[in-house]
């Protein structure tokens, strides 16, 4: 396939306007989004942490190996 090149002052203004199209999110729903990703980040750890110390434990039990 051929390429079509651009200059890059109309790749640039291209851009722009690309950019001005997007709809972004205000600082609040910023805000809330990203606490939210660090509670079920810190609740996810917590989770496999137990999962690990059950299964470490299992073993431990099972086999008489670990720790």
């Amino acid at each position: 396939m051929a390429s079509k090149t651009t200059n890059p002052f109309t790749f640039l203004q291209q851009v722009r306007q690309e950019t001005s199209k997007v709809t972004w999110p205000s600082r609040r729903e910023t805000l809330i989004s990203t606490a939210m990703v660090l509670i079920f980040a810190f609740l996810a750890a917590i989770f496999f942490f137990a999962a690990d110390q059950i299964m470490a434990l299992g073993v431990e039990l099972i086999l008489g190996i670990g720790r």
